[in-house]
């Protein structure tokens, strides 16, 4: 065989070897992709609707003296002037309340 045979035979053994590689590589990826944990999606912040919504069902349960404090832990005389990035730790602790009863 020729020099140039023989560097083509090399050359077609080295693609052979990456396309073998990258089969395995396809390979592993797929068995072990369920394996890899995700990050959950983040949901969504609660909106003041959604905290409305549940306020109203509390003090409408008789909850309502409670319901005005956990306003004014958050630094509110009602619900549409407390800081939105309170929303759902506010809800948390509505939810509570039907625990406490």
């Amino acid at each position: 065989m020729s020099k140039l045979a023989d560097m083509a035979m090399v050359i077609q053994e080295l693609r052979d070897a990456a396309a073998a590689i990258d089969d395995a590589a396809n390979w592993l990826s797929q068995q072990f992709s369920s394996a890899v944990p995700t990050e959950p999606e983040p949901k969504p912040a609660p909106t003041l609707e959604q905290v409305r919504a549940v306020l109203a069902e509390k003090s409408r349960a008789g909850h309502t003296a409670a319901i005005r404090e956990l306003l004014q832990k958050y630094g509110a005389a009602k619900l549409s002037l407390v800081d939105p990035q309170y929303y759902e730790a506010l809800l948390r602790d509505a939810e509570g309340l039907a625990d406490a009863t």
